[in-house]
């Protein structure tokens, strides 16, 4: 069984002067940078969005975890806990999906 999850988000505008792409780039980054300290990670891709839609995300996520229990590990490591913060000022919406194949 593997447990992929994966999460969509639309960000902010930015109101530091940076633009909504820069955010998008070096969110991707800090993303990018979780699979080198969480060892329950099977798989690990982010996309920044390509296309201008009404329905578009900004930023996706897919991951791969070999159990529930490893997504829940990921889920509570200190780092990825760190991410959550940034994603807490920078993210306008949210959604996620879990699934097993």
């Amino acid at each position: 069984m593997i447990v992929k999850h994966i999460v969509m988000w639309r960000l902010k505008e930015p109101t530091s002067g940076s633009s909504k792409e820069a955010v998008a780039r070096s969110f991707k980054l800090r993303l990018e940078a979780l699979p080198q300290v969480i060892p329950e990670i099977r798989y690990y891709e982010v996309g920044l969005n390509l296309k201008d839609s009404e329905r578009a995300a900004d930023v996706v996520l897919y991951s791969e975890f070999d159990s529930l229990e490893a997504l829940a590990s990921y889920s509570l490591h200190p780092a990825h806990l760190e991410v959550v913060e940034l994603v807490r000022e920078i993210a306008a919406e949210s959604r996620v999906v879990d699934y097993e194949t």
